[in-house]
């Protein structure tokens, strides 16, 4: 028997889902969900295409034949969308060559310099162009993330995450907070002020936990027993890195449970990248 319910409030459900890892769940919501309207279904395929998108970020591989994006583009242009649409779609194309980028690990070692240009100008653009603050909080997220982690540039990106913390706070979205503060406070610990740190990184935990981020405060759990081994308590430490690491084991997160294996090894995940010269 047909169901009707309102579109936002079952996107919103798909949001919370998607935030909490539960991604077989929100997609299976999205694909039982019908509609007859043209911008509906795009509202459905947009909020597909997060929730994919997410998932292979999670499971550490590239975007694969999962067709909700470029369906979703396709209906846009068709549709003639409006401002913020628009920038969505561009935002979710753009996070989608960033996850890619990083599959293969961090820094400027072998990366095709080129394409990370081509990706910092739209950046750069859909932060002049975005309709609010915390659009423009993720696009300051996105060129602090290409400074960092795929130029090694580490000056450039402290100024971009800023940027992002000060609209994140601005328009009280946690998730943009959590960001922002993750990546701050991995600044002040390469600077050697392990108390700026821990304040930043147990704020980001907070703003994860507020936002429904599951994957974000165990993140976040990682980078307090990087604290507590930097102090000298290596048992405490390894205590935190085994209990995260069962929990990221059950919800499938690959990428956080190579990053825990190594840190339970002595790896520390918050080293710099080697310095290689970079392809263009």
């Amino acid at each position: 028997m047909p169901v009707t319910t309102d579109l936002s409030v079952l996107l919103d459900a798909v949001t919370a889902l998607n935030r909490a890892a539960r991604y077989d769940e929100a997609l299976a919501l999205l694909d039982a969900t019908r509609t007859a309207d043209d911008r509906d279904r795009l509202s459905l395929l947009i909020g597909r295409a997060e929730v994919v998108g997410r998932r292979e970020y999670t499971l550490g591989v590239r975007s694969g034949g999962d067709r909700s994006l470029d369906d979703a583009i396709d209906l846009a242009h068709r549709l003639e969308v409006g401002t913020s649409t628009s920038w969505d779609l561009a935002m979710l194309h753009l996070r989608r060559q960033y996850f890619d980028q990083i599959v293969g690990g961090l820094g400027p070692a072998g990366r095709d310099l080129a394409l990370v240009d081509a990706m910092t100008v739209e950046a750069e653009r859909l932060r002049d162009a975005a309709p609010d603050d915390v659009r423009r909080g993720w696009a300051s997220m996105c060129l602090g993330w290409f400074a960092d982690n795929l130029r090694g540039e580490r000056a450039d990106s402290r100024a971009h995450f800023a940027d992002a913390l000060a609209l994140g706070r601005a328009a009280d979205d946690p998730v943009l907070v959590f960001d922002a503060l993750r990546h701050l406070g991995d600044h002040a610990h390469d600077g050697g002020d392990h108390g700026a740190a821990r304040a930043a990184w147990e704020e980001s935990a907070a703003a994860a936990a507020r936002g429904g981020h599951v994957l974000g405060v165990l993140a976040q759990q990682v980078l307090l027993a990087v604290l507590a081994r930097d102090a000298g308590d290596e048992a405490g430490a390894q205590a935190v890195a085994r209990e995260v690491l069962r929990w990221a084991a059950e919800l499938g997160a690959t990428r956080l449970v190579d990053q825990l294996t190594g840190f339970l090894a002595g790896v520390d995940p918050t080293a710099p990248p080697p310095e290689v010269v970079a392809s263009r």
